[in-house]
């Protein structure tokens, strides 16, 4: 961890190692490089014409020479066009290559990385690392890797011409060299610091407009929109304020080198006219010379300028590589379970989520026999979802062991283990497609005929039979174009269709209405046998029909048994099913 932490801190390494992405496309980047080379040549070569126009078009006038001026100016012309298409075009494509393969990089390692990186994360701050951070690589790999190697060669194609002409005035304008140097590294740690402000800036920005999209009417209803407004205010002003730091910065640099340029342009006069009288010097040479120094200017404020980009850039490699360098799910298992009975055992188990001070669970004993139906119950924060979690291998329990079929689940692979589960959770997540592909979801090649029998068995058909589009019909983004009832039904058809020899619902039926509640709850019964069944559920008349009843409490399994054994202990779920029921009874009146 230390090393990482050091690697980070060095934007050298950093920028070095995005570079390495480039690899891959060498020969193309190469193309670039010397179309690059070739433009900077073409640069200099203007440079270079001024001599004999000077020398053989005014002061010794030449006839040839000057009908050949136009062709010579021409073909410097096409010859810097094509190449700095040449240059900007494959450069181009270079960098989007890159962004495309780091944007799928980051995409893939998120699709792996365990729960507890979830846990620390929010969604906005992940779509805007996604989103954001690898795109501002772009600019480093492309306009500022462009930028610099077209501008440095053009420097040096300058240079070489002006130390060509004289050595001795370009020693001495060089000598202003380190000041711009100086300039440009005190600027670096300024802009680094900006980039990373500005970049925890976006994520402000991508959290509180995501919350504000999704919470719409949440919103309305509580009146929040002055509130939410100041909310967002707040981080788009701090992000106003750290790009105004960076634009600061930036825009201090030009005129710091102009006037060194400027100072070294009036040195050098000074000393190209004192030495006239000796003749050290054509007046064409000099015109050159000029023209070299004030072409120099450009490629040298661009230069100045470019750490501005590359910082953007690290910053941003800096972010990425942080999601790139975290560690995947841990699948240390190597057998696989091919037609699982479905037992499931857990054997002393304990569990406390990350930066917590309290178990999830302690101690959970549990023997779940093939086939059977078990109910998880008890108040809110008892354990119930994080034991399905454990069974989902999501998180590793801290003591005891998860079985399945006898069977440690870390000894199977993890796509094998959750082959043998399917899930209904309490918030329905669907996603934007359409009703067909939100049901075949993970299992895309079964039947037509299975599809038909899930959909009229999870009695989605009711309400699909009505829309014109029936399972084509797109459902929105989680889900918006449906009811909550509607949604429900769909995952619940969801995980029936995958077939998996045990089925968690956890809450499944939290979001229908009581008549639909019950249709679900018998389809889910016929379906359900020959499978091991673990129902997560609040409302307990819904578990009424349970094989068995775990109470859970703070953690621990307080009661066990069948409804009627649980009743007649008069204890807690005795007291919450009484509880409820009374509650219902007061609704219905």
């Amino acid at each position: 961890m230390s090393s990482q932490k050091q690697t980070y801190g060095d934007s050298g390494a950093l920028y070095r190692r995005l570079l390495t992405y480039i690899a891959p496309y060498k020969a193309v980047f190469a193309v670039s490089v010397i179309a690059m080379a070739v433009t900077a040549l073409s640069e200099a070569a203007f440079a270079a014409l001024f001599k004999p126009i000077m020398d053989s078009g005014f002061v010794e006038p030449d006839s040839e020479f000057i009908a050949m001026i136009p062709w010579l100016i021409i073909g410097i012309v096409v010859v810097r066009s094509v190449a700095g298409f040449m240059a900007n075009y494959t450069m181009s494509w270079v960098g989007r290559q890159v962004v495309f393969d780091l944007r799928r990089a980051v995409f893939d390692r998120m699709l792996h990385l365990p729960s507890s990186f979830y846990d620390r994360y929010s969604s906005a701050t992940l779509v805007s690392k996604l989103i954001y951070d690898v795109e501002q690589t772009a600019i480093a790999t492309t306009d500022a890797l462009t930028l610099s190697v077209k501008d440095l060669f053009t420097a040096l194609a300058l240079v070489g011409w002006m130390l060509y002409l004289d050595w001795v005035l370009t020693l001495t304008f060089l000598v202003f060299a380190p000041l711009i140097g100086l300039g440009i590294n005190k600027a670096a740690g300024r802009f680094r610091k900006s980039s990373e402000s500005i970049q925890d800036s976006m994520t402000g920005i991508a959290q509180i407009a995501k919350e504000t999209v999704n919470g719409h009417q949440l919103v309305k209803t509580f009146g929040a929109q002055q509130y939410e407004t100041e909310a967002f205010e707040r981080v788009n002003q701090y992000n106003r304020r750290q790009t105004m730091r960076k634009a600061a910065v930036a825009a201090a640099m030009v005129p710091m080198v102009v006037l060194v340029m400027g100072a070294a342009l009036a040195l050098i006069i000074s000393i190209a006219l004192e030495r006239s009288g000796a003749e050290a010097i054509t007046a064409g040479a000099f015109v050159s010379y000029l023209a070299a120094v004030m072409m120099l200017m450009a490629p040298i404020k661009r230069l100045a300028k470019i750490n501005e980009k590359i910082q953007m850039g690290v910053a941003s490699a800096h972010s990425m590589f942080g999601i790139l360098d975290e560690e995947t799910e841990q699948d240390t298992g190597r057998d696989k379970l091919e037609h699982p009975a479905g037992e499931i055992v857990f054997d002393g188990v304990s569990f406390a989520y990350e930066h917590s001070r309290f178990s999830a669970v302690r101690d959970i004993d549990i023997h779940i026999r093939p086939g059977e139906r078990v109910a998880l119950v008890g108040p809110s924060g008892s354990g119930k979802s994080t034991l399905a979690s454990l069974l989902l291998g999501f998180y590793r329990p801290l003591s005891g062991v998860v079985r399945l079929d006898a069977r440690d689940i870390g000894e199977l692979t993890l796509a094998n283990l959750r082959r043998q589960i399917a899930i209904v959770s309490q918030e329905t997540l669907l996603f934007d497609g359409t009703i067909r592909s939100n049901i075949l979801y993970g299992a895309p090649t079964g039947s037509e005929q299975r599809l038909q029998e899930v959909v009229k068995a999870a009695h989605v058909a009711e309400f699909v039979e009505r829309l014109p589009k029936g399972l084509e019909t797109p459902v929105g983004e989680r889900g918006a174009r449906l009811s909550g009832g509607q949604r429900q039904r769909i995952a619940i058809a969801r995980a029936l269709y995958k077939g998996a020899p045990i089925l968690i619902l956890d809450e499944a039926t939290s979001s229908l209405d009581s008549v639909s509640e019950r249709l679900v709850q018998q389809a889910t019964e016929n379906l359900a046998k020959n499978r091991t069944n673990i129902v997560i559920a609040h409302r307990l008349f819904t578990v009424e029909n349970a094989d068995r009843i775990f109470v859970l409490n703070e953690g621990s399994i307080v009661e066990e048994g069948n409804h009627r054994d649980l009743i007649e202990q008069d204890s807690l779920y005795a007291r919450l099913y009484q509880t409820q029921k009374m509650e219902e009874q007061r609704i219905a009146v």
